[in-house]
This record gives C-alpha cells, structure tokens and sequence, in this order.
C-alpha cells in the first residue's frame, strides 16, 4: 500500500529532510513513484483525492492472514494490512455490525476520535490489538493519521520525494528508490497525527520521538525512537 501527500497536508519532518541532505542521493517525483507502484503490482488501484493526495493498494503478493484492505465512507479515506485480534469486540464498542472489517473498523474508531474532541488518540490505537499498519486521510478536514502495532509486524516506511511529497508504504525497496536518504522506517507502537501535530507513542503520549542519524552503510536516512524507552533502558542498565 502507498499514500503520498503534499506539503499543504503533511509537512515534511525535519529530520527526513536532513538526512536527505547529509547524504544525497536520487529522487523521484510523488507522481512517478504512484506511477512506478501501478506498473509494479497486479491488479494496482490508484485514487486520487484532491490536489494534494493520491493513495494506491494492491492485493499482489499479501500474506492471506494478513490481507490489505481499502475503504472510504464519509469522505475518510483508509489503507489498512493486518489484522486485529479483538475485531469482535471492538465491533460491539462501535457498534458495528458482524460483516465490519477491520477497514471499516479504523474509520469508524477515527470518526469518533475526530468527532468527540479532546478524546486522546492514543486512546483508540492503543485499543487495537494485533498486527497492523494503517493510513486515514479524511478529506473534509485535510487530517492525516497514521500508525504501526507496538511489535512493528507490518512493515510501514515513510520518504520525501523529489518534490516534497510525503509518501507513506508497505514496501521499502519502492521508498528506496523514490526518496534516496529522506527515509525512514515508521517507528512501531506509535501513530503520526496531523492534528496532534507529529508522532506520539501509543504508551507515552506525551514524550518526544527523536530521529537518530543513521550511518552512511544503512537504507535508512534516521531511525525514531522513543526518548522514554531509551531513558528506562539506560536507568535499568545503570
């Protein structure tokens, strides 16, 4: 699964921006990298929301246990691969009826995060349980949400593109190719918020996720990781 958004939704982190330019290296467009996923992967949909955001899925090569779904409802856009354990439960907190994936599920729960402010995102994704990696975009207000399961299951990796774009996939190796060293694997266990305004752990909220530089032999430009742990590793270790 793909999704790239313009610098009029998603602003590019800083940290992508400045490992991309510690170490340069070939781009392309957001626009080509849709293009490259369409020719790459059978069976490929594309859609195209607005000016400033086109998502793409594909069923080629998915694991059957964890499949990738797309829905929209409401003018809120979802890519979700995985599956969640409690999807029965969950269905009788939203009330959902017993034919609701796990797609429909996340809008649902989105909805009701957007819809009862302040309620805590960290609140609805720290519900889920199981492997998952999801993408919202809801157009009626430009939001974007995002987020991996805390054992990072899925594979989920986020870029900047040639032209600013910020592309979120389940394949790397097509990042790779698009976004040179602004890349980065999607820290697990946390969700990134346009609203909330950047990541945030699932667990702790409110500390900061930094970006560690990454060196020259790895793919990624910068590795995030969650200030919080690192403190309660280090107080154990000491």
């Amino acid at each position: 699964m793909l999704a790239v958004f313009s610098s009029a939704i998603v602003s590019p982190p800083d940290e992508l921006v400045a490992a991309g330019s510690r170490t340069p290296s070939p781009k392309i467009t957001a626009a080509s990298l849709v293009n490259r996923f369409v020719q790459t992967n059978v069976a490929a949909v594309s859609i195209q929301v607005g000016d400033d955001a086109q998502l793409a899925y594909s069923h080629s090569n998915e694991s059957p246990l964890q499949p990738r779904s797309f829905a929209v409802k409401d003018e809120i856009f979802c890519l979700f691969e995985g599956a969640l354990d409690n999807l029965g439960s969950l269905r009788q907190q939203y009330g959902l009826a017993k034919s609701a994936n796990e797609v429909i599920l996340v809008i649902e729960a989105y909805k009701a995060l957007r819809d009862r402010a302040p309620y805590p995102p960290n609140h609805v994704v720290g519900h889920l349980s199981g492997n998952f990696a999801f993408i919202v975009f809801d157009k009626s207000t430009s939001t974007v949400f995002v987020a991996s399961d805390q054992f990072g299951k899925i594979p989920l990796s986020w870029g900047i593109t040639a032209d600013g774009y910020v592309a979120f996939a389940d394949d790397v190796e097509l990042l790779k190719g698009a976004c040179g060293k602004s890349l980065a694997s999607f820290p697990q266990g946390c969700f990134y918020s346009t609203t909330v305004g950047g990541l945030r752990s699932f667990e702790n909220p409110k500390s900061k996720i930094t970006a560690v530089p990454a060196t020259d032999e790895e793919i990624w430009g910068a590795t995030f990781k969650d200030c919080s742990c690192i403190s309660t590793r280090r107080a154990l270790v000491g």
